[in-house]
């Protein structure tokens, strides 16, 4: 007559198994809730500081690492060069008709537009444009600020921050419609301003959500 098998043994090792990976994911969670805003501004900063390792990049003869970085970028930003800024070059940026001077062919596309990425006398093209430079350096600097004065600032009110977003609304959407052509302050103003007052917007709610979480995972683990 066979012997019943005793299976307690296993059932205690993948109990154990099963409270370490908890108490290692509850360990993940509180560090996040905790260091969320530092984890945010550096993800923030390397997000930003790609783009203008594209042209260090294509300028040191390295297209392969740099091509890259544009391709990864040409899915969030529209890349063209007439609203971008240059490394390495005559100008920090130029017109669409000083470009075309330079090497550009004219009568171009939208598309031929955005895979030109410039050349040795222009210099080469910041992988987002001067809105998107804006637009991800307030964030950056408003989440440094906002560390610095967290808990002692409100944020905004949602009515303030859609009054706050018409300034980008209007050099957004009339250039776009071919209404006007913008330039490099006003989209950098307006990006700013966009980036900035977004910041001021979301980032004190997560922080009171992130709080709760730390509150409750400390009076849980205890």
């Amino acid at each position: 007559m066979s012997q019943p098998v005793d299976l307690s043994g296993g059932e205690q090792v993948e109990g154990r198994v099963q409270k370490e990976v908890a108490r290692r994911v509850d360990g993940a969670v509180l560090w996040i809730a905790r260091h969320w805003l530092a984890l945010f501004n550096a993800l923030v900063a390397l997000y930003l500081l790609l783009p203008f390792l594209a042209p260090v990049l294509a300028d040191a003869g390295l297209s392969r690492p740099a091509s890259l970085i544009y391709s990864v970028y040409s899915a969030t930003c529209h890349q063209l060069p007439e609203r971008s800024y240059f490394l390495f070059g005559e100008q920090p940026f130029y017109s669409l008709s000083t470009l075309e001077k330079g090497g550009l062919p004219e009568d171009q596309g939208l598309f031929q537009r955005r895979a030109y990425r410039g050349n040795e006398s222009a210099g080469y093209k910041v992988a987002v444009c001067q809105r998107d430079v804006a637009i991800y350096g307030s964030v950056m600097l408003a989440g440094l600020l906002f560390g610095m004065l967290r808990g002692r600032v409100r944020g905004i009110g949602l009515k303030i921050y859609l009054l706050l977003l018409i300034p980008i609304a209007l050099d957004g959407l009339s250039q776009l419609f071919g209404l006007r052509e913008s330039n490099w302050w006003l989209r950098t103003f307006t990006g700013a301003l966009f980036g900035g007052a977004s910041v001021w917007l979301a980032y004190p709610y997560i922080e009171a959500a992130m709080r709760d979480v730390v509150r409750s995972e400390e009076m849980r683990l205890r």
